[in-house]
C-alpha cells in the first residue's frame, strides 16, 4: 500500500492543476445540487420490529384518512390574567384562529378546543390540534407561514399563543461557538507549523471535503428522506478528521524535507507513509459509522453512512489535494523545525542546536521509567469520569428539552400548566378487534383495565374506524413523557394486552411519540453488544494486520472502552444530573438521548483508533529498525506526540463548537465526542498506551508465526519505500560496504 500511495502522492504533487481542477468541479456539482434541492426537514421516524411501528402501520391500514406519520401541531392559547379563554371575545378569537388554519391545502384536520374538550379546568388555557397530510419533512414552507401568522394573529388580539409538535420543526442552529471552534484550530494548526501558509492547507482541505459531502447530503436529502441532523453530524465529524487527516501528511512532509529530500520525493514519501495510516485510520472510522445499521433503524443508519461518506471524501482529499496544495506552495512550506521568526523560529534554532529534547521525548521517558505509576493512575482517574454512567437513564429529546427561547418549548410549558404533565406524551392505544364477535365491548373493555392502572389520568373513549373492526384510545400519563414511570406504564399496558387477546380475540397495540421514544430506547439497548463486538472486533482484525500484533490492537480496544465510559459519565454529569449545566447552555436536565451511548461507541473507536494508528505506527518503525521497546517509545512520541496533541486538540475544538447548537441532541453529541477525545488522546493514548507498551516490552509486538504468513503485509510504516527508493540514493560503493558489513 505505501508504495501504491507514494506514486499517488508524486503524481498529485507533479499534475496539480488537473487534481485540483478535479476537486473543484466535484465541489461546484455538489454545490449547485444543494443549491436546487428542496430545504431538509425532519426525516420520517420508523423503526421496524417494534410494536410501536407496527401500531402505525395498522392505522395506516384501517384509517387511510388519519395519516399516523403526518405532521402534527398543537396551537395553544392562554387568556390575559384575570380571564377566561372562554369569554366571549377570547372564544371568538380562538374559534376564527381555528377556521384560519383549517384552510391550509396540506391540513388534514383541525380540532376545536371547544367541541374537543380542549379547555383546561380552570379555563384559562386551550389547544387547537392540527393534523396534516404530509410529514414534517415534507410540509411546504406555505403551511408553516400560515400557521405562524395565525397564531400571530390571535396573539394581536390579546392572546398568548405558542405552537408545539414537529410542523415547525427547524434546522438545528449552532450559533458563534462553531466558528470559535474553527478559529481554535486555525490557531493551533499555526502554532504546530510555524507558517500561516502551511497552517492553511489542512483548513482549506478539510472545508472542501465537508462542503462536498454536506451539499452531496442536502442534494440528496429529499430523494433519501435525510433529515436536517444528518448534515450537521455529518459536518461535525467531516471537519475534525479532515483536518487531522491533512495534519499528518503536512507534518510528515516537512519531516521528509528536514531530512534533505526534494519536494516531490517529500510529498510521495509523505503520502506512502502518513497516508497509509491515514487509510487504516479512515477506515476504521468508516467501519464504526457504516456498521450503525445493524441496529435498524433507518434515521440512524442514514446518519452513520452519510457521515462515513464525508470522512472517506476527507480520506480522498488528504491522499490528493494535499500534495497538490504543496505543490503549489513550493519553498513557502518550510522543513520540520523550521518556522518564521514571528512564531519563534528563532527558539527553534536554538533549541534545535543544542540538542535539547522536545515535551514528548521527555514525557515518554518519564512513562517508560515510571509506568505502573503512570498506569494506575489513567486508569483510576477514568475510573473515577465513569462512575456517573451508572445512573444512566435512556430517552429521546421532546419538546420539554428545547431552550425556553422556543415557541415550541413554551407551548410545552403551557400545556403542562393546564393539563397536567403527562399531556405532552399521551399513549395512543390501538385495539384490533378484526377477530372480536363483539369489537366494541372488547374495546370497552380495555379503556377500562387502563382506567384502573396506576399514574393514568386519563382515556378517552374508543373511536372506530369506517369498518368498526379497529379502535384508538387515547391515555394520558399522570407523569411527564421522559419519566420512568410513563414508562412503566406503557410496560403495564402491553402487559395487560396479552390478557385481551386470550379473552376477546382482539390485540392490543401501544404507540404514539412517548411510546415510539420506549421501543427507540429497548432497541438501541439491545443492539448495542452485538455493535460493539461487530466494530471492535473488524477493527481489531484490521489493527493486528496495521501492526502485526495481538497485544497492541487489543490494549487499543480496552483503552477505548475505558475512555467511551469516562465520556459517557461526564455525559451523565452534565445532561442527566446538571453539574456545569449553565456554561454547557443545557437548560433541561433529564434522560441521556437514547442513540448516545451507541453512537459514541461508533464514532468514538474510530476517532480513537486514528491517535492509535498515527502514534503506534511511529513506534513500531522505530522497533522495526533495531530499536529497543523502551527507547522506541521514545523515538515515536519524539515524531508523533506534538502532531497528536495538535490534532487531538483541533478535534475537540471542532466537536465543542457544536455545544452551542439549538439542538439538544447535536449539543449533546458535542460535548459527549469532545470529552471522549480528550479523554481517549490526552489519557489512554498518551500516558497509558505507552505505559502498556513500557511494561509488556517485546511481547508488544508478538504474534504468531502461522499468522505472521497468513497476513498481507500493507507496510504501513513505508519498509518498501525505503528499500526502494532510500538504497538507489546511495552509491554503488556505499551499497557494497553494507553487504560485507
Amino acid at each position: 500500500m505505501a508504495t501504491f500511495l507514494y506514486k499517488l502522492g508524486r503524481l498529485a504533487f507533479r499534475r496539480r492543476h488537473f487534481v485540483a481542477l478535479i476537486w473543484v468541479a466535484l465541489l461546484t456539482l455538489a454545490g449547485v445540487g444543494a443549491a436546487s434541492a428542496p430545504a431538509a426537514g425532519n426525516s420520517s421516524f420508523s423503526i421496524p420490529g417494534t410494536e410501536a411501528q407496527k401500531a402505525f402501520d395498522l392505522l395506516e391500514q384501517r384509517f387511510p384518512g388519519m395519516s399516523a406519520d403526518g405532521a402534527t401541531a398543537r396551537v395553544v392559547f392562554k387568556a390575559p390574567d384575570g380571564q377566561k379563554i372562554t369569554d366571549a371575545g377570547n372564544k371568538a378569537t380562538v374559534e376564527k384562529t381555528v377556521d384560519e388554519l383549517s384552510d391550509g391545502s396540506e391540513v388534514a384536520s383541525v380540532a376545536d378546543p371547544f367541541t374537543g374538550n380542549a379547555v383546561s379546568k380552570d379555563g384559562t388555557i386551550a389547544y387547537a390540534s392540527v393534523k396534516y397530510k404530509v410529514s414534517g419533512m415534507e410540509l411546504e414552507d406555505a403551511s408553516k407561514d400560515a400557521l405562524e401568522d395565525s397564531a400571530q394573529h390571535a396573539r394581536d388580539a390579546g392572546l398568548t399563543v405558542e405552537i408545539g409538535g414537529d410542523a415547525l420543526s427547524a434546522v438545528p442552529e449552532t450559533g458563534a461557538t462553531e466558528i470559535i471552534g474553527i478559529a481554535i484550530a486555525a490557531v493551533v494548526l499555526v502554532i504546530t507549523f510555524g507558517s500561516l501558509l502551511a497552517a492553511g492547507l489542512p483548513l482549506l482541505t478539510a472545508l472542501i471535503g465537508v462542503g462536498i459531502g454536506v451539499s452531496a447530503i442536502t442534494a440528496l436529502a429529499g430523494t433519501l428522506d435525510l433529515g436536517s441532523t444528518t448534515s450537521t453530524l455529518a459536518t461535525m465529524i467531516g471537519l475534525a478528521v479532515g483536518i487531522d487527516y491533512a495534519l499528518f501528511i503536512v507534518s510528515r512532509y516537512r519531516a521528509e524535507l528536514a531530512e534533505g529530500r526534494e519536494r516531490e520525493e517529500a510529498a510521495g514519501r509523505a503520502v506512502g507513509t502518513a497516508g497509509s495510516a491515514v487509510v487504516f485510520a479512515g477506515l476504521t472510522v468508516v467501519i464504526a459509522l457504516v456498521g450503525l445499521s445493524v441496529v435498524n433503524i433507518p434515521m440512524l443508519t442514514k446518519m452513520g453512512v452519510a457521515a462515513a461518506g464525508t470522512v472517506a471524501v476527507a480520506v480522498l482529499i488528504a491522499l490528493t489535494m494535499i500534495p497538490a496544495l504543496l505543490g503549489y506552495a513550493g519553498r513557502k512550506v518550510k522543513p520540520a523545525g523550521q518556522k518564521s521568526k514571528l512564531l519563534g523560529g528563532a527558539r527553534a534554532e536554538r533549541n534545535a542546536a543544542s540538542g535539547k529534547p522536545n515535551m514528548g521525548t521527555r514525557w515518554a521517558g518519564f512513562v517508560v521509567r515510571r509506568p505502573v505509576a503512570v498506569l494506575l493512575l489513567g486508569v483510576v482517574g477514568l475510573g473515577a469520569a465513569a462512575v456517573p454512567a451508572a445512573s444512566l437513564e435512556l430517552g429521546l429529546p421532546d419538546d420539554g428539552s428545547q431552550p425556553v427561547s422556543t415557541t415550541q418549548r413554551r407551548a410545552y410549558d403551557l400545556l403542562s400548566e393546564g393539563f397536567g404533565p403527562g399531556f405532552n406524551g399521551p399513549l395512543m392505544v390501538v385495539v384490533d378487534a378484526k377477530d372480536a364477535a363483539d369489537p366494541k365491548a372488547a374495546a370497552d373493555r380495555v379503556g377500562d383495565e387502563i382506567k384502573g392502572m396506576k399514574d393514568v389520568a386519563t382515556v378517552t373513549p374508543a373511536a372506530f374506524n369506517k369498518d368498526g373492526d379497529t379502535a384508538t384510545i387515547t391515555v394520558i400519563p399522570g407523569s411527564k413523557p421522559s419519566s420512568t414511570t410513563t414508562e412503566d406504564l406503557v410496560h403495564g399496558i402491553r402487559g395487560a394486552g396479552a390478557d385481551v387477546a386470550e379473552k376477546n380475540d382482539a390485540e392490543l397495540l401501544v404507540t404514539g411519540s412517548t411510546a415510539m421514544n420506549i421501543d427507540v430506547s429497548q432497541k438501541l439497548n439491545d443492539a448495542l453488544v452485538p455493535y460493539l463486538v461487530l466494530v471492535v472486533g473488524l477493527a481489531f482484525l484490521l489493527l493486528i494486520v496495521v501492526f502485526r500484533s495481538i497485544l497492541v490492537p487489543l490494549k487499543a480496544a480496552l483503552g477505548f472502552l475505558l475512555s467511551v465510559l469516562a465520556a459517557l459519565g461526564a455525559v451523565v454529569a452534565v445532561f442527566q444530573w446538571g453539574w456545569l449545566s449553565g456554561p454547557m447552555g443545557v437548560e433541561e436536565t433529564g434522560p441521556v438521548m437514547s442513540m448516545m451511548p451507541i453512537f459514541m461507541v461508533g464514532v468514538v473507536f474510530g476517532l480513537a483508533m486514528d491517535y492509535e494508528v498515527f502514534l503506534v505506527t511511529r513506534m513500531r518503525e522505530a522497533h522495526v529498525h533495531g530499536e529497543k521497546p523502551g527507547q522506541a517509545v521514545v523515538t515515536g512520541f519524539r515524531h508523533g506526540a506534538r502532531v497528536v496533541t495538535a490534532a487531538a486538540v483541533i478535534m475537540m475544538a471542532v466537536f465543542a463548537g457544536f455545544i452551542g447548537s439549538s439542538e439538544s441532541m447535536v449539543k449533546m453529541i458535542g460535548f459527549g465526542l469532545a470529552i471522549a477525545v480528550f479523554f481517549d488522546a490526552f489519557v489512554v493514548r498518551m500516558a497509558i498506551v505507552p505505559a502498556v507498551l513500557a511494561l509488556l516490552g517485546k511481547r508488544a509486538w508478538w504474534l504468531p508465526k502461522w499468522l505472521d504468513r497468513l497476513l498481507p503485509n500493507v507496510d504501513v510504516e513505508g519498509e518498501g519505500l525505503r528499500t526502494a527508493a532510500d538504497d538507489d540514493r546511495k552509491d554503488p560503493e556505499e551499497n557494497r560496504e553494507l553487504v560485507h558489513a
